[in-house]
């Protein structure tokens, strides 16, 4: 009989010496990997790991001062196919042969650049030679149609089954289009690179953000990424634009250069009490007679502000006790001799204006009034004049937040690196030999809107994180106070008969809506070194002034650039810009509410109320308030008629590259499809678009033009 026990610890044995081997041949094999085969297991390691990988951040926001969104990063996508997934091929390629005729009519449907036979031959030759990366369409798409494409057969698959891949990029896009969009900047196709100018350039280092790091690993035949550092998403810019004020300006604006055919032109509209841009624009002339936002000249260019100077040769006599403005001046007839130069007056053709107080010299705007006062004031000594100016502080750079902003130059006769002469002085305080840009000459006027304090034009209200506030920007005073109260009254008083006296350079600024004070500039463009007179003569018009008088809340200032129509008048070119501004501006600010009708007076007069065609909730808004009957079908974009009893609606189908029925719109709503569609908008008249040369329902490209006629 075998012995129970014995056969036990025989097996026991055995087992204890297998574990025992095993052990020990473990053992052996971390000690032969650890030394022997170090270096040949750390080198496959390093192919299956990528370190350092660079985690992008999103770049901050730019809002308007009402939150709406200005530049935003928007992702887009290239999108592939990597035929090699081993779902697609199991079971005899199972998958794959379900679903590939589905998939190429879908995306034929959704892309609408091949025929569905076509994608279907693409795909097939790909899969056979089982492609890694298939790019099935050449351009990027949108987030939006990127989800859309996931729900094609196949696609709404994971990706481990279906295949697709997607390569992300994030595109810098401004929802408004052209508005602010040289103040708002760009930035560089190489993100690296962050902004290029405007806001995007001087905030870049608020807005680019912080890149974190990343390792990925290939572990099962399959890439794992770990963010190790963590990337903080840029800061958003906050800044003082307002959407609808940038609209008015910038129409205007528009308007006006198309009327005068100006080779360049801006407009800066800024809050008196606070010192907030709301609004600025920059123009300039394009071969085809369009014109588009270039440069930012209105905080840059360096120029010959003209008689809009005159206003601060006053105010400093005034306050010096030098003059008074009941004063007679001899202007004769309109020509008189500085040293050995000779100045003209305007109405120097009709016999010049000959006595006048000095009150009027700025009403009419005489060079020869003016300068003659100052040289009597200060010709003895020319430094106390300028010494004035700079106690206003009207040469110091106000550090404007923008990228190229210029400061002004004004020479002294003791700065012996720039010339000064016995004609320096008269013409100096006619706005000649100093070179200040438009945003300055808007801060002068805006002191003397806001009781005498100049404060720092500013575009940016905060910088924030992720919706709090990191840093505020507030007022900042230059000079608290740049002349007495009593030479301020006597400024205003002058600003004002510019355009109400008979005698006044901008009477045709006069206003039954808003009263406005202001002062008119028109200066010769030198030439360099060949004067002002080689050739053709060029000229800058410019009306710079504030509205409503009584209750000043805005300042702002026009200046166009060589006009090519009508004889060059501050007050009749630039002047009619800035009416139409402040007109508009008060029409939107005012709290003045129509009467409020009986529910019985809709009944006695027929409705047929002026409607257009376009965004719905606009539309909504009003026929809500007035109480009137809405009929038909909504959508977000709507065309829209009106009958004795209501208004009718249809809504108006968007593709993504059909051109939609514009007919009935107005021109705000119609420039916003298009340039979200990317088309190169020429705009004809002013109304609602009647015409547009891309017939409803043609296919149309990004960047193609396209003209829209407006009645």
């Amino acid at each position: 009989m075998v012995d129970l026990r014995k056969d036990i610890v025989v097996r026991f044995g055995i087992v204890y010496t297998i574990v025992c081997l095993t052990f020990i041949l473990v053992v052996y094999k971390i000690v032969v990997i650890q030394t022997v085969e170090r270096k040949d297991w750390l080198a496959l390691s390093s192919k299956n790991v990528k370190a350092d990988i660079v985690v992008k951040p999103t770049r901050g926001n730019i809002y308007a001062c009402d939150g709406r969104l200005m530049a935003s990063s928007i992702p887009s996508y290239y999108v592939y196919l990597d035929l090699r997934v081993p779902a697609l091929h199991e079971h005899d390629g199972k998958l794959f042969k379900d679903n590939i005729d589905s998939l190429s009519l879908g995306l034929s449907e959704f892309f609408q650049d091949r025929t569905a036979d076509e994608y279907k031959k693409i795909i097939s030759n790909a899969y056979r030679s089982k492609r890694a990366s298939l790019q099935l369409f050449p351009k990027r798409i949108s987030y939006a149609q990127y989800k859309e494409l996931k729900r094609l057969p196949l696609l709404r698959l994971s990706r481990n089954k279906s295949g697709l891949i997607v390569k992300e990029f994030f595109s810098r896009v401004k929802p408004f289009g052209s508005l602010a969009s040289r103040t708002i900047g760009d930035i560089y196709p190489d993100e690296k690179k962050g902004g290029k100018n405007g806001l995007e350039l001087f905030f870049n280092a608020q807005l680019i953000g912080v890149p974190g790091v990343s390792v990925r690993h290939k572990i099962a035949n399959k890439y794992l990424e770990t963010v190790q550092v963590e990337p903080i998403d840029g800061m958003d810019v906050n800044s003082t634009i307002d959407i609808d004020l940038q609209d008015i300006t910038e129409k205007a604006l528009l308007d006006g250069v198309h009327e005068f055919d100006a080779a360049t032109a801006c407009a800066i509209l800024m809050e008196v009490q606070t010192g907030e841009v709301k609004a600025i624009v920059n123009m300039t002339r394009n071969s085809d007679g369009s014109y588009t936002e270039n440069r930012n000249g209105a905080v840059s260019d360096l120029t010959e502000p003209g008689s809009t100077f005159k206003v601060a040769s006053l105010m400093a006599a005034l306050d010096d006790g030098k003059v008074k403005l009941t004063d007679t001046i001899d202007t004769k007839n309109g020509q008189y001799v500085f040293g050995n130069r000779v100045m003209t007056d305007h109405n120097a053709n009709r016999g010049g204006f000959h006595k006048i107080t000095l009150a009027q010299a700025i009403y009419g705007s005489s060079n020869i009034g003016i300068s003659r006062s100052i040289v009597k004031a200060y010709g003895k000594n020319p430094a106390a004049f300028v010494d004035k100016l700079y106690d206003m502080k009207l040469n110091e750079a106000m550090n404007i937040e923008l990228p190229g902003a210029a400061a002004p130059v004004i020479k002294h006769p003791s700065d012996k690196t720039h010339e000064w002469s016995n004609t320096t002085l008269p013409w100096m305080s006619v706005g000649y030999e100093t070179q200040i840009p438009p945003i300055y000459t808007l801060a002068f006027y805006n002191a003397i809107a806001n009781d005498g304090k100049l404060i720092r034009p500013f575009f940016v209200k905060s910088i924030s994180l992720n919706g709090v506030i990191v840093k505020e920007l507030t007022t900042e005073v230059i000079n608290p106070a740049i002349c007495k109260p009593s030479t301020l009254t006597d400024i205003k008083s002058a600003l004002l008969g510019v355009i109400e006296d008979k005698m006044g350079t901008a009477t045709n600024v006069r206003s039954d809506f808003v009263r406005i004070a202001g002062k008119s500039g028109t200066a010769q463009i030198s030439q360099g070194k060949e004067g002002y007179k080689s050739g053709v003569t060029k000229h800058q018009v410019t009306f710079c002034g504030f509205f409503p008088y009584d209750n000043p809340m805005y300042t702002c200032v026009v200046v166009m650039r060589e006009p090519g129509i009508g004889h060059a008048s501050g007050g009749h070119m630039s002047g009619s810009v800035f009416k139409n501004v402040a007109e508009r501006v008060m029409a939107l600010k005012s709290d003045r509410k129509a009467p409020v009708l009986e529910d019985d007076s809709l009944r006695k007069f027929p409705l047929k109320p002026h409607v257009k065609a376009g965004y719905s909730h606009a539309l909504f808004t009003v026929t809500r308030q007035l109480k009137v009957p809405v009929c038909g079908n909504t959508s977000e974009w709507i065309n829209a008629s009106s009958s004795d009893t209501a208004v009718h609606i249809q809504p108006v189908a968007l593709t993504i590259k059909r051109m939609p029925n514009l007919k009935g719109m107005g021109a705000k709503d119609a420039m916003y499809l298009l340039e979200k569609m990317g088309l190169r908008v020429q705009v004809i008249g002013r109304g609602k678009v009647v015409t547009q040369s891309i017939l409803a329902g043609s296919r149309c490209a990004k960047g193609k033009d396209i003209t829209i006629t407006l009645d």
